[in-house]
């Protein structure tokens, strides 16, 4: 079986490719074997991709017109032994962002700590709740002040009225923009740094919420 997380956004900036890219690299790390699949017509996750030197997490693209067939792309990584397929959505290509979702065990919508941000969680928590799926809602808040003052932890009670709120909290950090930039995940960049130590324990409430890798 493969378990398939989405991370979703309806507003550019919110870190949606940052974040596909680093969990997938500390969910390999932690064992699994990962599939990240770049939706998104931008293809960032792609480029990020042909930086990298290292084979694993595997990172694949699929374009517009080969939505149809997103079923069946993730049905042949089952007999590969695939345990993890992240899906980078498409932001405002509803056909990508709705096949993300169908598609999905989990739901990972990150949102900065500003207005606009929150305001940009409804569509996809709407069109979640349209699927009957809005039990695998998760919001993240993203690219917060490293020290939490009363505005995070005010924007966090608002997500946490929308939906489940994943756990932690992630900073703003240069060691995302600058392990993105060299095709690296944060945990392999700066595995002692704080950015790295969030993006593991978020992995960590991803895969409790996702349940074990199948044996």
């Amino acid at each position: 079986m493969t378990r398939i997380l989405t991370i979703a956004s309806q507003k550019g900036g919110a870190g949606k490719t940052t974040l596909a890219a680093s969990l997938s690299v500390a969910a390999a790390q932690g064992g699994e074997r990962v599939v990240a699949l770049d939706l998104d017509p931008q293809g960032s996750l792609w480029s990020w991709k042909t930086l990298r030197a290292a084979a694993d997490p595997a990172v694949d693209r699929v374009q517009l017109w080969e939505l149809s067939q997103l079923p069946e792309i993730l049905a042949a990584l089952v007999p590969r032994g695939v345990t993890l397929a992240v899906l980078d959505a498409g932001g405002q290509a509803a056909h990508a962002s709705i096949a993300a979702l169908r598609a999905a065990d989990l739901v990972l919508v990150p949102a900065r700590p500003s207005r606009l941000d929150l305001l940009a969680t409804r569509p996809t928590i709407e069109a979640l709740a349209r699927l009957g799926m809005g039990d695998r809602l998760a919001l993240v808040l993203n690219q917060c002040p490293s020290q939490h003052g009363a505005r995070t932890l005010a924007f966090a009670e608002r997500l946490k009225r929308l939906g489940v709120l994943a756990e932690p909290t992630v900073n703003l950090r240069v060691d995302h923009q600058d392990a993105l930039g060299l095709g690296l995940g944060v945990t392999e960049h700066a595995p002692g740094g704080k950015a790295a130590d969030e993006i593991r324990r978020l992995w960590a409430w991803i895969r409790g919420r996702l349940g074990p890798a199948p044996a």
